[in-house]
C-alpha cells in the first residue's frame, strides 16, 4: 500500500508537468495546421514531396506506448486499436515504428518488420529526440519505402480518460473545399516553394510532439487511477486481514477460557 501510494504521488505530480507542457503546446498545433489548410487551400498547384499521394504499397504505422508498466489496461487498448488497423492489411506490407518498450516486447515475436524502435524516452519529451524520430519517419515516406505514415497513440482527454486515436501523418492531405473555408488568393514572399519548404518539416515536428505529449499525459493519467485502485484495494485488503486476525485472536482466547473452565470444574 505505501508502495502504490507513493507511486500515485509520483503519477500525480508527472502528470501536471505532462499536462501544462500539452494545454501550451495545443494553440501552437491548432493554428499551425490552420495556415498549412489555408495555404494548400489557396495555391493547389504548388507541389512538394510530403504532398505526395501514390499507389500504397507499403504502410507505416507508428505505435506509442509506455515504457513501464503498473498503468492499468493503457497498453491493452493501444494494442486493441493497433490489430484492429493490422488485421485489415497483409502482414508484408506493414512496416512497425515502435515508440516505448511495451510495445517493442509486443510486437518484437509477430510477424511484422519493425523498421524503428524507440524504447528509451522514458516518458521524457526532448525536443532533440522528437526531430530525430520525426526526421527519420519523414525520411521513410521520402525514401518511398512506405507510401502511406499512420500515427497511433492516446489523445488525452481528462484526468481519469483518453481515447486512442489512429490519424494519417504521411502523405499531408490538401484542404480543398475551397467553400467552406473562403477561398483567398495569397501572394507569397519568398516564394511558395520556400515556404512549404520551411513550413512543412515544421508542421511535421509539431504532430509527432503534440502526439508524444498526449500520450505522455495519458500514460501518466491511466497510472495514476491504477495505482489509486491498487492503494484503495490494499486497505480493504487490510482492513479485511485485520478482521480475520481479530476474529481468530478473538477464538483462541474463548477456546482456551473454556478449557480453563473445564479445568477447574474437572479439579472440584
Amino acid at each position: 500500500m505505501q508502495l502504490t501510494r507513493a507511486m500515485e504521488l509520483v503519477s500525480a505530480a508527472k502528470l501536471r508537468k505532462a499536462q501544462t507542457k500539452l494545454v501550451s503546446s495545443r494553440p501552437y498545433a491548432s493554428k499551425m495546421q490552420t495556415i498549412l489548410e489555408n495555404l494548400s487551400s489557396a495555391s493547389t498547384a504548388l507541389t512538394h514531396p510530403l504532398f505526395d499521394k501514390r499507389e500504397v504499397k507499403h504502410k507505416g504505422l507508428v505505435i506509442i506506448s509506455s515504457d513501464r508498466g503498473l498503468c492499468g489496461s493503457y497498453n491493452v487498448n493501444v494494442f486493441r486499436k493497433a490489430e484492429e488497423f493490422l488485421s485489415q492489411e497483409s502482414k508484408d506490407k506493414i512496416k512497425l515504428v515502435l515508440i516505448g518498450k511495451k510495445g517493442f516486447y509486443h510486437y518484437r515475436r509477430r510477424p511484422y518488420e519493425i523498421r524503428l524502435k524507440y524504447i528509451d524516452l522514458g516518458g521524457k519529451l526532448e525536443l532533440t529526440r522528437t526531430k530525430e524520430i520525426t526526421a527519420n519517419l519523414v525520411n521513410l515516406f521520402l525514401s518511398r519505402e512506405v507510401d502511406e505514415i499512420f500515427l497511433l497513440y492516446t489523445k488525452f482527454l481528462t484526468v481519469t480518460s483518453y481515447r486512442v486515436a489512429l490519424e494519417k501523418f504521411l502523405n499531408i492531405e490538401r484542404f480543398e473545399d475551397k467553400e467552406e473555408k473562403g477561398y483567398l488568393q495569397y501572394i507569397f514572399e519568398p516564394s511558395a516553394d520556400t515556404l512549404f519548404d520551411d513550413l512543412l518539416p515544421r508542421y511535421c515536428l509539431t504532430r509527432v510532439q503534440i502526439a508524444l505529449s498526449e500520450a505522455f499525459a495519458s500514460e501518466q493519467g491511466s497510472r495514476m487511477i491504477a495505482m489509486g485502485a491498487a492503494t484503495r484495494n490494499a486497505e480493504e485488503m487490510i482492513d479485511q486481514l485485520t478482521l480475520l486476525r481479530n476474529k481468530a485472536r478473538q477464538a483462541a482466547i474463548t477456546k482456551e477460557m473454556v478449557e480453563i473452565a473445564s479445568g477447574v470444574e474437572a479439579l472440584r
